[in-house]
């Protein structure tokens, strides 16, 4: 008999032995993912995905028509049907489901009067504050959500469409807007802005001019960024606390004289009675009334304008469909669309909901075939973003913590199809992603081409526009939380925008008759989920970001009318190229690598949370200067609405603010933005080489702003 340690220790080396060869004959990660329970074999995910498509736009069109049946706006009772629809939805296709709700302050409609008086102040005329497009009246009347009660019995001046060039043209003409109706054109940027910049004048309120088709665009003028107005930074959950109406804070989200849009019918009544000076001939052409115009105002006529608010807390729902990834659940792609809308949202948000479900249907099929996502896909529907983006926000906000160290990216998709042509928005290291998978999908209208060739051919190249804006769900994801976002559309505007005109019956006759863009849209939703879920390195192209921020730094240098800025931010972005460069080296050494054992595991976890983690350097934790939300230090919007920079927002922020400032006070301003634009540059390069700083760079922060 064998001594005892013999005894011992030759069981345990048979039992090594065996589960060496058991392990061995496994199949490796990626090969059970791609293989069913069967044994039978599993195509490729993006080849799995496209070869579901035929057919799908029929049911996308189903989808649309059933969203579509009625208004739906956020917070009111028919919302409930269109929420029920989407859960059922991506229940059916298999996929668990979760909801979370909040209850935030919205802003509705409760009164609102218009009449055209005499001088002595008789009345001329009741004027219509309806909608001639809705016929019907099964929608929720023309207003500004947030636009605070107030009335206003005033002359009335015609200010074009309601920017700062337009009102300094008012002011060459001797004709100010202080006391009085500023009624303005739309097309002048952000409603809000609009109402902004007159109330600043001393105007006693607004009506901003639909279009001649008879649509008049409902819209929120609430100010200072997304979010519930009452918990700014935290979500609105129950329980939580919330500040007061007389806070400094709630005060700045809200403008301080009422507005509401109007027909054209009703615009042109009162513009036809106005006296003054005659109007400039370009701001005819924003009339489209021909020669039977009148002037700018002021008077001879007045307006007695009536609006009554009626604020309430509301509740509303997200809903999140979860594949969860099979060796990094942990990791989030996140895909979104939000499903409120004004009217009937044919075309927003429904168009965008309706690809979203698709694309929910495909990846429930491609689970059941055998298919796992290496990291987890969530599918969001946002409630109550027609009112500023609210569900994604407070979503993101309570999350912020889980998204920061776990968000790969977020894929937003608002109004899918609202014309011809594709349209597309990015943080710059997914542009090449983007690019590449547009290559992968049939364009919807030209036989025999791909996305790729007829995007490439439409404005004479490739054209992606940055996330600087702040009218889609992407906003708390990029400008607060510091994700790499896209976002995606066809079609550049669409004149029905918010109006009754967005209805199915205009989808089907004349956005997308047979809804192969919506098909489309989906098809590139999709695939860029399976590459950001699939791919063993995450496919981030961090030289494409500095070679971006070079441009900037050269169109800065050129707005400001000198070099030396260039010079001063060049060392970094540079520096962020070279470490763009050597972690695109190191993606090609881990190729080389055995992919499934403990060694390459870990080295590509490590290389991936850096590339993830990069994004989140060009945060800067107390936000800019006196907006606090907002912390990204390159793409969150401008404070000043016409700012001629969509970068850099705290330097453009000092640009505006400066013009009271002697010139070297101003360069302090801008030089201190530039500072902290330089300091997140060289973050996320620190960030990409996983390393701590360990040299001392000379720096000359000397830098000269031109008038």
């Amino acid at each position: 008999m064998p001594p005892f340690p013999a005894r011992v220790l030759l069981p345990f080396g048979l039992l090594l032995l065996v589960s060496l060869l058991v392990l061995r004959g496994r199949p490796s990660p990626d090969e059970r993912r791609l293989h069913g329970s069967g044994g039978h074999s599993v195509p490729d995910p993006a080849a799995l995905f496209l070869s579901l498509s035929p057919g799908a736009n029929a049911t996308i069109a189903a989808d649309l028509r059933v969203l579509t049946a009625g208004p739906h706006l956020a917070g009111t009772p028919p919302a409930a049907g269109v929420a029920a629809h989407v859960l059922s939805s991506l229940r059916a296709a298999g996929l668990r489901t979760v909801t979370r709700e909040y209850t935030p302050l919205l802003s509705y409609r409760a009164h609102a009067s218009l009449d055209l008086l005499a001088p002595d102040r008789s009345i001329l005329s009741h004027l219509s504050v309806d909608e001639p497009a809705d016929a019907g009246r099964r929608l929720v009347r023309p207003y500004h959500a947030y636009a605070p009660s107030g009335a206003a019995l005033a002359e009335a001046v015609f200010v074009n469409l309601g920017r700062e060039e337009d009102f300094r043209a008012l002011d060459r003409l001797g004709v100010t807007v202080r006391g009085r109706v500023a009624v303005a054109v739309r097309g002048g940027g952000y409603r809000g802005g609009v109402v902004a910049r007159a109330a600043a004048r001393g105007a006693a309120a607004v009506l901003i001019a639909g279009r001649a088709d008879g649509g008049v665009e409902r819209g929120t003028v609430i100010l200072g960024g997304p979010g519930d107005p009452l918990t700014p930074g935290w979500a609105a959950t129950d329980g939580a606390q919330r500040l007061g109406f007389d806070h400094d804070a709630v005060r700045r989200r809200f403008p301080t004289i009422p507005s509401m849009p109007v027909s054209a019918e009703t615009a042109s009544a009162i513009i036809r009675s106005l006296g003054g000076p005659a109007l400039p001939p370009e701001w005819r052409a924003e009339l489209g009334l021909g020669d039977h115009v009148g002037g700018v105002g002021p008077g001879p006529t007045l307006l007695n304008f009536t609006y009554q608010e009626d604020r309430k807390m509301a509740r509303i729902k997200d809903i999140f469909a979860i594949v969860k990834g099979y060796e990094e659940p942990d990791r989030y792609v996140l895909l979104g669309n939000h499903r409120d809308a004004w009217t009937y949202g044919a075309v927003d948000p429904n168009s965008g909901t309706a690809a979203l479900l698709d694309v929910a249907r495909h990846l429930g099929i491609m689970l059941q075939s055998g298919w796992t996502p290496r990291r987890t896909i969530i599918i969001c529907s946002w409630d109550a973003e027609e009112f500023g983006m609210i569900g994604s926000t407070e979503w993101v906000e309570e999350n912020l913590g889980d998204l920061h160290s776990k968000a790969v990216a977020y894929l937003n998709v608002d109004c899918a199809v609202q014309g011809v042509g594709l349209f597309a928005g990015s943080t710059p290291q997914l542009d090449n992603l983007l690019v590449d998978v547009t290559r992968q999908v049939k364009d919807p209208d030209v036989e025999g081409k791909t996305v790729h060739d007829t995007w490439s051919t439409m404005n004479g190249g490739i054209n992606i526009e940055r996330l600087a804006r702040t009218d889609s769900d992407f906003a708390p994801f990029l400008h607060h939380a510091g994700i790499p976002c896209v976002d995606l559309y066809y079609g550049k505007e669409f004149p029905g925008y918010h109006t009754a005109l967005d209805s199915y019956t205009w989808m089907e006759k004349h956005g997308d008759p047979l809804f192969l863009r919506h098909l489309a849209i989906a098809e590139i939703w999709g695939l860029l989920a399976l590459r950001l879920a699939d791919d063993l390195v995450l496919p981030f192209g961090y030289q494409t970001y500095a070679s971006q921020l070079q441009e900037h730094a050269n169109v800065f240098a050129a707005t400001m009318n000198n070099s030396e800025s260039v010079n001063f931010i060049n060392g970094f972005i540079k520096d962020l190229s070279s470490a763009a460069t050597a972690v695109q080296k190191e993606t090609n050494e881990l190729k080389q690598l055995n992919m499934h054992d403990g060694y390459g595991l870990m080295r590509r976890r490590l290389l991936n949370d850096r590339l993830l983690l990069a994004e989140r350097s060009f945060l800067q934790a107390e936000g800019l200067q006196g907006r606090a939300w907002f912390k990204h230090l390159l793409y969150s919007p401008p404070e000043d609405y016409e700012s001629e920079l969509s970068f850099f927002p705290g330097v453009a922020d000092a640009i505006s603010r400066s013009g009271n400032q002697s010139a070297e006070d101003r360069q302090v301003a801008v030089r201190q933005e530039m500072w902290k634009v330089s300091m997140a540059i060289q973050r996320a390069a620190g960030v990409l080489r996983g390393e701590f700083s360990t040299r001392n760079k000379p720096l000359n922060f000397n830098v000269s702003v031109g008038p």
